[in-house]
């Protein structure tokens, strides 16, 4: 297993993730001075999010159902628990994007090659009812 976001495995297959970039940021206010450079007051944590790419070969390893689960997480709107493959927990994101791009379309119009970036970012913990929910 590479990773787990929510109800899916990214797994070698049949969801491979291929790659991931993580950023976070911390958020200032400026304070306008006159004649010099305006101090900048540290006021908390910024964004923090991740970006995925993964790929699936429907025709040879499926993994279109996992695509679906996928889509049905972002579309609640719920939070997700993400966590690494070495163990590593990443915590709670929402999921805000899910972009496919199919290439080598069978005669059925699937692709057999389908590249997927999933942008999701950190996010509170569900409640208790919500997360209860979510099992």
């Amino acid at each position: 297993m590479l990773m787990v976001l929510g109800p899916v495995q990214l797994e070698a297959w049949p969801f491979n993730a291929t790659e991931y970039e993580h950023g976070h940021e911390a958020s200032f206010a400026e304070k306008p001075v006159l004649g010099t450079r305006p101090p900048l007051e540290w006021v908390g944590e910024g964004p923090e999010t991740w970006s995925i790419k993964a790929r699936i070969f429907p025709r040879r390893f499926g993994g279109l159902e996992h695509l679906k689960k996928l889509s049905q997480a972002r579309a609640s709107g719920r939070p997700q628990y993400m966590m690494r493959g070495d163990g590593a927990q990443m915590g709670w994101v929402v999921i805000e994007k899910v972009q496919e791009s199919s290439s080598y379309l069978d005669v059925k119009g699937v692709g057999q090659l389908i590249e997927i970036d999933i942008a999701v970012r950190r996010s509170a913990k569900p409640s208790n009812g919500s997360y209860f929910s979510l099992l």
